[in-house]
């Protein structure tokens, strides 16, 4: 592109994922391609009310019955955390995950983007991930195009791997010395397994709270190796990636510790999510240089001292590259709103495995 269109302008982007617990907002400076600039960010977390309404969806598609008022609550939320922020020239909206077969029924994100770009009077980015599986792919992950943009702007000279433990765990490994993050090579990405979102499941079931905070519940347990190497039998295991997952494709977890203590049911969750890495990791074309670990996981020293003990690279939380952890994947969806205005592709064969890059994302104006 030339001249004034490939200008860098701010995005601002927003993310609510498959841990439930609010939606994340960061405005980033971006051609689409390069980072310029990070902006202010914030965070809108969602009442226990709205989290039940929420839960009651997961795993629902379009006209089930509690779809409905999870897009209610979806909404709202987004206007209360988006309408602090000034100056953007287009949104990324990421929507809310309730069902996720992209071998099946497709992918579904709840909220409605056209409603969210009248209400805020702008341009909305929303539906990023229905184009790639319609075209043969997952769907899943889309941060990785991100992370490539990411290892440019940290300079990275060797190959490294970002790991977001998220409700989900995901590793995207990069090639920083690849012109394009749809360059073949220059991106491997997909789902490790299962990370917060069952031990977040445990802690409401059997405390009532919403996570285990600091790891402190898991730090009292043991692990119970019967119920880890059931859990590494799994099939999803030896799949080749690109690969993906919905929310509650490992609820056999729950099952494998459901006769064990709280405390020990909480390591045991904990090393499932960080053994599920360590398989990942022999998916990776070369070791990586090092783990840059994003996502609520790597508050939890009890993961992040099973991941270092784990693999043979250092694991570290991504502020130690000078990026926020916290706000990676909305900054994330505003980097793909930019791609997505500017027909840029927004994933590629080594990301979700759809046929060819291909660029998704509705664009809605007001």
């Amino acid at each position: 592109m030339k001249g004034k269109l490939a200008e860098p302008i701010w995005a601002l982007g927003a993310m609510s994922g498959t841990s439930l617990d609010g939606v994340d907002v960061a405005m980033i400076r971006t051609d689409g391609r390069t980072i310029s600039e990070f902006g202010a960010s914030g965070y809108r977390p969602y009442s226990a009310e709205e989290q039940a309404i929420l839960r009651a969806a997961l795993g629902q598609w379009p006209g089930d019955e509690d779809v409905a008022a999870a897009e209610h609550v979806v909404l709202d939320a987004h206007l209360a955390a988006l309408r602090g922020f000034d100056g953007a020239d287009v949104v990324g909206f990421h929507g809310q995950t309730l069902a996720h077969e992209p071998q099946g029924r497709g992918t579904h994100q709840v909220g409605d983007g056209a409603a969210l770009a009248a209400a805020l009077g702008g341009t909305v980015v929303s539906d990023f991930r229905s184009s790639d599986v319609e075209l043969g792919g997952q769907g899943a992950p889309l941060a990785p195009f991100f992370h490539w943009a990411c290892a440019k702007w940290i300079k990275a000279d060797a190959p490294l791997a970002f790991l977001n433990l998220g409700g989900v765990g995901n590793l995207t490994w990069v090639d920083p010395h690849a012109d394009a993050p749809e360059a073949d090579g220059a991106l491997l990405a997909f789902d490790t397994g299962p990370a917060n979102a069952p031990i977040n499941d445990l802690m409401m079931e059997r405390r009532g709270v919403p996570f285990d905070k600091d790891g402190a519940l898991a730090a009292q347990g043991n692990v119970v190796d019967g119920a880890l190497e059931l859990f590494l039998d799994e099939g999803y295991f030896l799949k080749m990636p690109p690969k993906s997952l919905d929310r509650n494709d490992f609820s056999l977890m729950l099952d494998l510790v459901r006769e064990l203590g709280d405390a020990d049911a909480a390591a045991t969750m904990t090393a499932m999510a960080a053994a599920a890495v360590m398989r990942g990791m022999e998916h990776c074309p070369v070791p990586p240089s090092k783990v840059l670990v994003t996502g609520g996981g790597r508050k939890n020293p009890v993961m992040m001292a099973m991941l270092e003990t784990a693999l043979d690279c250092p694991v570290r939380p991504v502020e130690v590259v000078g990026l926020d952890g916290d706000m990676l994947e909305a900054q994330a969806f505003a980097y793909l709103a930019v791609r997505v205005i500017r027909g840029l592709p927004t994933s590629a064969p080594g990301t979700t495995g759809v046929r060819a890059p291909v660029g998704g994302g509705i664009v809605s104006r007001n």
